[in-house]
């Protein structure tokens, strides 16, 4: 499988550099940003023995309402401006994953129009979800949801943790996302204030599931047990334990540490993982601690960048075929033996909130 710190390497040397720093950065001293990918190191693995292995399964299914088949427990999170890193952008990204049969969240800062990434993804017969930020023109927002579930989304992805943008300590001013970025996917607009970020609320979790026609909505952002609570009673169908890839609060606990107080305060209904995932080792740690999909964030782009839609089915498929590996050596046949099967070692496990 594909070497992701090699991958890391190459996408370097071919990206402008304000545009890598743009994707690689982090907020603040980027304390979280380095901890995301070392926490996965703390989950140990308690292995089954004796159990028949010879054929192990990957394929996942997400019960109603999310309702999901899919060949690979990994997943492509949401990241904004693919095009920067390839000139098709999205659709190669989409493409890659539908073909690895991946499931792909489309960022609604997209630089490719959602139509067209959808269009790709059914034409691979694959599986996406469409990522929604509150914008200062409510509009703004509501028309692209109204178009993502026209265009096939299976479900929206409210991002959470974005009161106010994080400021990365590695990104020079300017320059690297133009209006041009923006107008692709949102329209030519005189005023890129309108679509500036603005806090959301658990009322907005009603809200999304009605103007789309009753599309589930997944919270993602979520590191607090009482945050996930009141998502879910809200009615968030599911929610992804995230620290936005380290890129907002600094200093926020790591992912894989976070997930267990989440996890049990879902009562049963699903809770997905991002953060730091850059090996199978890695993916089985989420799913072995519970969560049915685990996402890739920033190794995407590095693919993505390195050999476009193949690229992106490469590290995914590769991605997929070590997880199968280490499942058997942790005596699992199926990703549903997983869960149980890790567990948090030594200090730092979240608040129960």
């Amino acid at each position: 499988m594909a070497d992701v710190s090699e991958l890391e390497r190459q996408a370097r040397e071919l990206l402008r550099p304000e545009v890598y720093e743009y994707y690689a950065g982090g907020s603040g001293g980027e304390v979280t940003l380095r901890a995301n990918p070392e926490a996965w190191h703390q989950i140990r693995f308690l292995p089954r023995v004796l159990r028949d292995v010879s054929a192990v399964r990957t394929s996942v299914r997400l019960a109603p309402p999310l309702n999901l088949e899919l060949r690979t427990p990994v997943a492509v999170a949401p990241t904004a401006y693919h095009r920067l890193a390839h000139p098709d952008g999205e659709a190669a990204t989409a493409a890659g994953a539908a073909r690895a049969g991946a499931l792909f969240v489309l960022s609604s800062r997209s630089s490719r129009r959602l139509e067209d990434v959808a269009a790709v993804v059914a034409d691979a017969a694959g599986s996406w979800w469409f990522q929604v930020y509150m914008m200062q023109e409510r509009e703004l927002t509501a028309g692209l949801v109204r178009r993502a579930a026209a265009a096939g989304a299976q479900a929206l992805v409210l991002t959470a943790d974005t009161p106010v943008v994080g400021r990365q300590a590695l990104v020079p001013g300017g320059g690297v996302i133009s209006d041009r970025d923006y107008e692709d996917n949102l329209g030519p607009l005189d005023d890129l204030s309108r679509a500036r970020i603005v806090p959301a609320s658990l009322a907005d979790i009603g809200w999304l599931g009605e103007i789309s026609g009753g599309l589930p909505v997944v919270v993602k952002g979520v590191l607090r047990a009482d945050d996930a609570a009141a998502c879910l009673a809200a009615g968030a169908a599911a929610v992804i334990v995230s620290n936005h890839g380290g890129r907002q609060l600094d200093q926020a606990l790591p992912t894989a540490l976070a997930f267990p107080a989440v996890q049990a305060a879902a009562a049963g209904r699903p809770v997905l993982v991002d953060g730091g995932v850059r090996s199978p080792e890695n993916v089985l740690a989420g799913l072995a601690l519970g969560a049915p999909l685990v996402f890739v964030g920033r190794p995407v782009l590095w693919a993505l960048a390195c050999g476009g839609a193949n690229g992106v089915r490469a590290l995914l498929e590769g991605l997929t075929e070590g997880l199968a590996h280490v499942m058997a050596l942790a005596g699992a046949p199926s990703v549903a033996a997983l869960p149980g099967l890790g567990t948090v070692a030594g200090p730092g496990t979240a608040p129960a909130g």
